[in-house]
C-alpha cells in the first residue's frame, strides 16, 4: 500500500488476511525451544547464560527482533525468572499498594476494563522501588528482560511499568495496537503521515511479567500473530470487520509464573476474559521506551504558553490554522508521559495536552489569569 496517509475506509481485510493467515518458519528461529500455535518459545534456562557472552547475548538477540519486527510479532519467554521468589515479595508489595490506594482514592482506573473487575497499578516500578527498593532491585535484576529490551530498541532504553489484577469475572478487551499512534483517537491516528505509523512501532516494547500461572481460562492476552505487518493497523483496529476477524482467529498461551511475553506494539491483541472459578490473574504489564523519544532541549513550555497566550487572545488577524501553527511551535502537542494517577485519560486514551488547553482557553475566552490557574493545575496533575 502507497497511500501518503491511512484512513479507515481505505484498509483491506483480505489484505490484512493474508498477512496474518501465513505460518512461522521454525528454521528461523533456531534458537526457540518450540513453535505453538505460530509464536516462539524460548527456554530461558538454557538460554540465560548465552546472555553474559556479547556475541551469543547479539546472536539470540537478534533472532528475537527479527521475530518482532517480520515474523510471528510476539515472542515468549519460559521461565524468565528462574527463581520466583522475588515475584512473590514483589506480589504482596503491590497487593498492599491496591489496598492502600483503594482506600485513598478508590484505586486505579482502567482505560480499557471496565471498572470493578480489574486493580490498576499506574507507575508501578517507581512505587515498587520508593516502597520496597530490595525488592525493585532484585526483580530487575533480570538480564532475559535487559537482553529482550535492548533487542528492540537498543542501549539506554526507559522501562515503566503497571500491574494488571484480573479477578473472576473479569471481561476480555476488544481488539486494538498499542502506544504511540495506537493510544490516539481515530481522527488523531490519521492526521499521522503513513511512515510515522511505520516508525511507531520501533519506539516502545511492550511486554508482561506473569506473577501466577495464567491457564487459557484465566484469560492471557488474546494475540494475532503477524498482524504488525499490516501497515495501515493503526486506523484498521477499530473497525467491525477487523475486530470481528481477530476474535475468530486469535490465540491465546498459557503462561507460568515467571513467564514473560513481548511483543510489537503494532500487533493486534487484547486482555482475555477470566473465566477461571478462583485464579486473580496478576500481570506486571512492561511498557520499554526507546532512548530516542525525546527532544534535544528542555523548554519551559508552561512559561511560553503563558506568556504567548495574551497575544494570542489580542491577534484578530491571524487565522485559526495560523494560531494552530503558532500553539504548536509553543505549547506541549502530546499527552504523555504524564502521572496517571493524577491525570487519567477522560473521555478517550489519553489526557488533555497543553495545546489542546490552549486553544480551548481561546475559544472559551479563558482570562490570562484563568489561563495560567489551568496550566498550573495540568503541571501538578503530571508532575511525578
Amino acid at each position: 500500500m502507497t497511500h501518503p496517509y491511512f484512513h479507515p475506509d481505505t484498509c483491506e481485510l483480505a489484505e490484512f488476511t493474508e498477512l496474518v493467515e501465513q505460518t512461522t518458519d521454525p528454521a528461523k528461529t533456531p534458537l526457540a525451544a518450540e513453535v505453538r500455535k505460530n509464536v516462539p518459545l524460548y527456554d530461558m534456562s538454557v538460554l540465560r547464560p548465552q546472555l553474559e557472552q556479547e556475541n551469543t547475548r547479539k546472536t539470540l538477540m537478534a533472532e528475537w527482533a527479527n521475530v518482532l519486527m517480520s515474523g510471528a510479532g510476539v515472542v515468549v519467554l519460559k521461565g524468565a525468572y528462574a527463581d520466583t521468589t522475588v515475584l512473590d515479595d514483589a506480589t504482596e508489595v503491590y497487593q498492599q499498594i491496591i489496598a492502600r490506594e483503594k482506600e485513598e482514592t478508590g484505586g486505579g482506573g482502567d482505560h480499557f476494563a471496565a471498572s470493578g473487575a480489574n486493580d490498576r497499578i499506574w507507575n508501578s516500578a517507581q512505587k515498587l522501588c520508593l516502597t520496597a527498593p530490595d525488592v525493585f532491585l532484585r526483580y530487575f535484576a533480570n538480564t532475559s528482560i535487559a537482553a529482550m529490551s535492548e533487542a528492540w530498541l537498543g542501549p539506554n532504553y526507559q522501562m515503566t511499568a503497571q500491574i494488571n489484577l484480573v479477578r473472576p469475572g473479569g471481561a476480555a478487551q476488544q481488539a486494538h495496537r498499542d502506544y504511540h499512534i495506537g493510544f490516539q483517537s481515530a481522527d488523531i491516528s490519521a492526521q499521522y503521515p503513513a511512515h510515522v505509523h511505520d516508525l511507531s512501532p520501533a519506539l516502545t516494547l511492550q511486554g508482561a511479567v506473569a506473577h501466577c500461572d495464567m491457564p487459557v481460562e484465566s484469560g492471557p492476552t488474546k494475540l494475532l500473530p503477524f498482524s504488525q505487518l499490516y501497515r495501515p493497523g493503526y486506523v484498521a483496529w477499530r473497525r467491525e470487520d477487523f475486530r470481528a476477524y481477530f476474535e475468530t482467529h486469535h490465540i491465546q498461551l498459557p503462561l507460568s509464573k515467571g513467564d514473560a511475553v513481548f511483543f510489537n506494539p503494532a500487533l493486534f491483541h487484547a486482555a482475555g476474559a477470566n473465566v477461571s472459578a478462583n485464579i486473580h490473574r496478576m500481570a506486571n504489564l512492561l511498557q520499554v521506551s526507546s532512548a530516542f523519544g525525546r527532544a534535544m532541549e528542555t523548554l519551559d513550555r508552561r512559561a511560553m504558553c503563558n506568556a504567548m497566550y495574551p497575544h494570542a487572545q489580542a491577534a484578530k488577524n491571524l487565522t485559526r490554522s495560523e494560531m494552530t501553527a503558532a500553539i504548536d511551535a509553543c505549547a506541549e502537542g502530546y499527552s504523555f508521559p504524564t502521572n496517571l494517577d493524577r491525570d487519567p485519560p477522560v473521555g478517550g486514551l489519553a489526557p488533555e495536552t497543553q495545546a489542546a488547553l490552549f486553544q480551548r482557553a481561546l475559544d472559551d475566552g479563558l482570562t490570562t489569569e484563568a489561563f495560567g490557574a489551568a496550566l498550573t493545575a495540568m503541571t501538578e496533575k503530571q508532575r511525578p
